[in-house]
């Protein structure tokens, strides 16, 4: 009988002195972070990784990892990211943003890839009460979901009318022929904007036509596009759609400048359909080539890291984690809320991409740079 309640005694003990270090720990904890010591969080990533726009989000959590590596040996802050796979779709980029926020551990989202996928996951992360950046979401109306969503990509209405503009002053342009991708939210967005563009310069709309996702031929689409004769095509798709369009309007002989929205910049472009990629124009706020020490520097980083050049997404995933490293820093406690209030005070945060402010919706403010596809690469477009 002694030796059991010695045993039970020797239990207790042992119990209470776990718990003490725990507590002792938690304390240590705060203390560290409100007494100026490196916030430590974790943070969610949704990311396209697998299917036809997986190229997207390689790019993407590449320029996260590159990141992340920076700013944890710098050790203002400790960042820790949980990332998990949306394959661009709706459902499950909302499982898998549940499943990072039902996580207490978890003070913030990065991601998702597409604007279709922010379309359903914002709300919940601003019902959740969670801040969440898009860096690649760049439809109408991402940031105004919600006090906690933000996102650090410029968006459509911000760049598709630089492009044409450009585009039409160079060529003279008065007539434009519009092809967009009807089964998506950002390519929606995209034309949406190019349509009003086109209208409030007075341009010609000669036609308006409409492809899906995975669609593989648009000979009846392009046929009509080139008996019209447009000056210009301005096409609103992802990369995949849009190197395949471009590849079969030169075989069929149409050899005019394309105006393309967000989804063409990037260099699958110009992998997948070669020297028909020359002429597309695009507006970004990344350019490789910008003659920038933090630009070339980050270059060649990504280029010794991953084998090859940074395109826009993983320059903008780049400083979107920055961003959120320097919100945390000024925040001074790893607290979903404090984040988001410290995140909405950031002005003129010097990045890769240019100074980075948000106005009061949580938008970026940036000014976009025009460029053109020309002999394999894309350059600046004059």
């Amino acid at each position: 009988m002694r030796n059991s309640f010695k045993k039970v005694y020797l239990l207790i003990s042992v119990l209470m002195v776990v718990m003490l270090a725990a507590c002792s720990e938690d304390v240590t904890n705060a203390t560290s972070e409100k007494s100026g010591g490196p916030v430590s969080a974790k943070i969610g990533v949704i990311s396209y990784m697998t299917g036809p726009g997986a190229a997207y989000g390689e790019a993407i959590t590449n320029g996260f990892n590159l990141a992340l590596d920076e700013i944890n040996e710098k050790g203002d802050v400790k960042i820790e990211l949980i990332i998990e796979d949306s394959a661009g779709k709706q459902d499950q980029a909302l499982t898998v943003a549940q499943k990072l926020m039902s996580s207490d551990d978890i003070v913030a989202l990065l991601g998702p890839t597409l604007s279709t996928e922010m379309n359903v996951v914002g709300p919940e992360a601003d019902i959740n009460g969670i801040p969440i950046m898009g860096t690649s979401t760049t439809a109408a109306g991402i940031p105004q979901i919600g006090e906690y969503v933000f996102r650090n990509s410029i968006p459509e209405s911000l760049a598709i009318p630089a492009a044409l503009e450009k585009a039409v002053n160079k060529y003279g342009a008065k007539k434009v022929a519009i092809l967009y991708g009807n089964d998506d939210l950002f390519t929606q967005s995209g034309f949406d904007t190019m349509k009003a563009e086109a209208e409030k310069m007075g341009l010609e709309i000669l036609t308006i036509e409409t492809f899906q996702k995975g669609q593989s031929d648009y000979n009846a689409q392009l046929t009509k596009i080139k008996d019209l004769q447009p000056d210009l095509i301005l096409a609103s798709a992802l990369y995949n759609e849009g190197a395949v369009i471009m590849d079969q309007a030169r075989k069929m002989g149409i050899d005019l400048p394309f105006v393309g929205g967000n989804g063409y910049n990037s260099p699958q472009v110009i992998e997948i359909a070669g020297e028909a990629s020359e002429g597309l124009i695009v507006a970004t706020p990344w350019f490789g080539e910008k003659d920038d020490p933090k630009v070339q520097d980050f270059v060649k980083k990504y280029e010794t890291e991953y084998g090859h050049k940074p395109d826009q997404f993983a320059a903008q995933a780049y400083d979107a984690l920055y961003i959120m490293a320097e919100g945390l820093k000024n925040a001074g406690v790893a607290d979903r809320d404090a984040l988001r209030d410290a995140l909405a005070e950031i002005k003129d945060l010097d990045g890769i991409l240019g100074k980075f402010s948000f106005d009061e919706d949580g938008d970026v403010i940036m000014e976009p740079t025009v460029l053109i596809i020309k002999d394999g690469t894309f350059q600046l477009f004059e």
